[in-house]
This record gives C-alpha cells, structure tokens and sequence, in this order.
C-alpha cells in the first residue's frame, strides 16, 4: 500500500503528459510504454529522436524513480539464429545529425526493469532521458492499452 501511495505522489507530481520534448537540437516524441500485468518486472519504453542539428548525439542513459523501477537501461532486440534475444546496448543509442532515430517494439527501446507494480493504461512514467552533448531532458511516458499501441505501431510484438 505505501508504494501505490507514493507511485501516485510522484505521478501526481509529474507534468500533464505532453508528447513532444526537446533538449538542444534534439526533439523527443510521443514517449509511451504498453500496460503490463500487476506483477510484470519489466515494460519497455518507446519514443523517437530527431536531432535536427549539425552534430552526431548519444542517447546514454534513462532513468525512473526507484518507486517506479529498480534499474532502467537502454536496450535492443535482435535475431540470433532464428531466435529473438534482447541485450543492453553498451555505450548508448547513436542519434546521428539530421535523422530520426526510433525506439520501438523489436528493436532498439527503455527497458524498465525490476517494476514495482505493474503499469497500468493511463498513467504516466516520469523519466530522465540524458545525451552525451545535450544532457539530460524530462520526458512522460503516456502507459498505453496493447491495442493502442498496436494500432499505432501496426501490429507487432513486446516482451
């Protein structure tokens, strides 16, 4: 009980959720993660990048409250040999000049990991995303139902 307490304080806390974030030359959108089941230990997070500069950037980390998440790392899904395998990413996620760079299910994503609850649709997960050059930028992630998510991403699949 005090954890769902003190989730809602720091949700309620949290800016109204707004889509789009910047930082530098860099601009954020639409941060979500997918609802989870009560006692999932962990949910991804997506979102994409678009750095509008002249100069390569680094996405090097993102963080939560610990009352949210006990470990949050940057990760990436893959194919090995017919098998799909998910790996932190060492040394952060490119954000090359001029491109966009998309964090989405099956691929490159935030991994929230050791949940404290699970997350459910329509809340909000506040985060710190931190860059090499542009440093850090407070985003929300919006918790979406799976059918949300779909219907934006096309189908697919998460973890």
């Amino acid at each position: 009980m005090k954890t769902r307490i003190l989730l809602a304080a720091l949700l309620a806390a949290a800016p109204a959720v707004a889509h789009d974030y910047g930082v530098g030359a860099l601009s954020i959108a639409h941060p979500y993660a997918i609802e989870t089941p009560p006692n999932a230990p962990v949910a991804g997070g997506y979102l994409e990048i678009t750095n509008a500069g002249d100069a390569d950037d680094v996405l090097v980390s993102a963080s939560v409250d610990e009352a949210i998440a006990g470990a949050t790392q940057l990760h990436r899904m893959e194919m090995d040999g017919g098998v799909m395998r998910m790996s932190e990413v060492e040394g952060g996620i490119p954000v090359p000049a001029g491109e966009t760079v998309v964090l989405q299910r099956g691929g490159l994503h935030v991994m929230f990991m050791q949940l404290v609850e699970g997350l459910e649709a329509g809340a909000e997960v506040p985060a710190t995303l931190t860059f090499r050059d542009a440093g850090p930028v407070e985003v929300v992630f919006a918790v979406e139902t799976r059918a949300e998510a779909e219907a934006r991403a096309g189908g697919g699949h998460d973890h």
